[in-house]
């Protein structure tokens, strides 16, 4: 029957008690799946995460750069991972460590990004995740 339609008997679930066939053009079947899988490909979105070191004393000038860098990887929708790190032993024993430098540079960022994830203090370091804003 299936020849006489031009068509491939393909067997859907050869393990059932009762085994069950379809009459199918088997290659336009192969080339719909891979076309399937082609386009979710496609349209899949990758999230880069980028990440920018600071320091509690860093300059102006390099601050300024390091700001312009993070406007960069939020406008072409990167996440950014901005971490501020205590090198001195003597700026870790502050009970209480200075995030001025960090609240600053993520202000400075509030009309390019949310934070995602609030400044948290992990060993020398303190990081904070900040995702673009949705484009109207």
């Amino acid at each position: 029957m299936a020849m006489a339609r031009d068509l491939d008997l393909v067997c859907v679930a050869p393990n059932a008690p009762t085994p069950v066939c379809k009459f199918m053009d088997y290659g336009k079947y192969l080339y719909d799946l891979k076309r399937k899988t082609k386009d979710a490909i496609k349209n899949q979105k990758v999230i880069n995460i980028k990440e920018i070191r600071l320091t509690p004393v860093i300059g102006s000038g390099d601050f300024e750069t390091k700001l312009k860098a993070g406007i960069r990887f939020l406008q072409n929708g990167d996440r950014l991972k901005v971490t501020l790190t205590f090198n001195r032993r003597a700026r870790m024993l502050n009970t209480n460590p200075d995030f001025s430098m960090l609240t600053k540079f993520i202000d400075a960022l509030s009309e390019y990004g949310v934070v995602d994830k609030q400044p948290v203090l992990e060993g020398k370091n303190v990081s904070a995740t900040l995702t673009p804003k949705k484009k109207k």
